[in-house]
């Protein structure tokens, strides 16, 4: 009789990236950064977010995302998705508070569907599942440029007093810590363009240090606060499950509206891997600056988020694959190359 191993699913995406994020997390309860240890972490969270978003617009390709103009009603599409329809689930979670969720974690809550679409996962998952790969690039880029203005405007609105005061104070940080970096990004590019591709790799490591420290940062200041005191499990088990209904109904909402409105498959595929996801890159640097002490509360729901959408759409990506190989194999074969290679 043969011995079996233990094995995790195929389907089951254990990103060492989100295990770095716990650990992050852990570090933080365990040894927060308080007093001058404080400020220093401060000082270099702020840092790490302008140098983050500069390195967005220094990526961003404008010829590429021009060209990508002609698909417009798909990338309007993407961010009615994102900017609207969110939004209103978002509001309608209000009927939450306070018997499944707490203020706080509903504002995490809502904020989580103010924030931009992802720009890696959702290329990714719409190579695997043989979408429209260009779409997917010029889709997730255009909700990261509209985030840096919708995004803070949508909390002003929409969050209030309870996002940590927002107020033409708070606009003006993320014009000075996101914006100008992103444009400076956009300015340089013709000269470090070429720089950052070559490095492309080790400036992914970079990206992903940043927003660990603005973690760090972020949960340090929740624990010297004391506001951990406010989470309980039976929250923590609420929130994911209100979360799980909230990806649910996006999922649903962008493949088969996208199907009312007359897409063909690709696209609908790029629609849907872009208009149901939010991302943690953009959304946690806009936390720190917009909620101060309050952020370890407003990023925990996009942080669960995250890796729910992760789990999620990498089985719909595989499924969708799979009956794009069964509808026409010849024409799955030729297009697996290319589509492997961008995603």
């Amino acid at each position: 009789m043969s011995r079996r191993t233990l094995k995790l699913p195929s389907w089951l995406p254990l990103d060492p990236y989100i295990l770095a994020l716990i650990g992050t997390v852990v570090l933080a309860a365990i040894l927060p950064a308080s007093g001058a240890a404080a400020d220093v972490a401060g000082g270099a969270s702020t840092g790490a977010i302008a140098f983050l978003f500069f390195l967005y617009g220094a990526r961003l390709s404008t010829t590429e995302a021009l060209d990508g103009l002609r698909h417009w009603r798909l990338h309007l599409t993407v961010l009615i998705c994102t900017f609207v329809a969110f939004p209103l689930l978002g509001l309608a979670g209000r009927g939450l508070v306070p018997y499944v969720l707490t203020p706080q974690l509903y504002s995490g809550f809502l904020f989580l569907c103010l924030v931009p679409s992802t720009i890696q996962s959702s290329i990714a998952f719409t190579s695997i599942a043989r979408g429209n790969v260009p779409a997917a690039i010029c889709a997730g880029s255009f909700s990261s440029i509209a985030g840096i203005f919708l995004t803070p405007l949508l909390a002003a609105a929409l969050l209030g007093n309870d996002g940590g005061g927002f107020s033409a104070d708070a606009l003006l940080r993320i014009g000075v810590q996101l914006l100008l970096p992103f444009v400076a990004g956009q300015l340089l590019r013709r000269w470090i363009g070429g720089f950052i591709t070559r490095h492309k790799k080790v400036l992914g490591y970079v990206d992903r240090g940043s927003i660990l420290l603005v973690v760090y940062t972020a949960f340090s200041e929740g624990m010297v606060a004391g506001i951990w005191h406010q989470v309980t499990p039976a929250r923590l088990g609420a929130l994911l499950g209100a979360e799980a209904l909230l990806l649910a109904l996006m999922l649903m909402l962008t493949w088969y509206g996208a199907k009312r409105l007359g897409f063909d498959r690709e696209d609908r595929i790029a629609i849907q891997f872009a208009g149901s996801k939010k991302s943690l890159a953009s959304g946690l640097p806009m936390a720190s600056v917009l909620f101060g002490a309050q952020a370890s509360l407003a990023v925990l729901p996009l942080m669960l988020f995250h890796q729910m959408q992760l789990m999620v759409c990498a089985v719909i990506a595989k499924r969708r694959s799979r009956d794009a190989e069964q509808e026409s194999p010849a024409s799955a074969a030729v297009s697996r190359e290319p589509a492997a290679a961008v995603g």
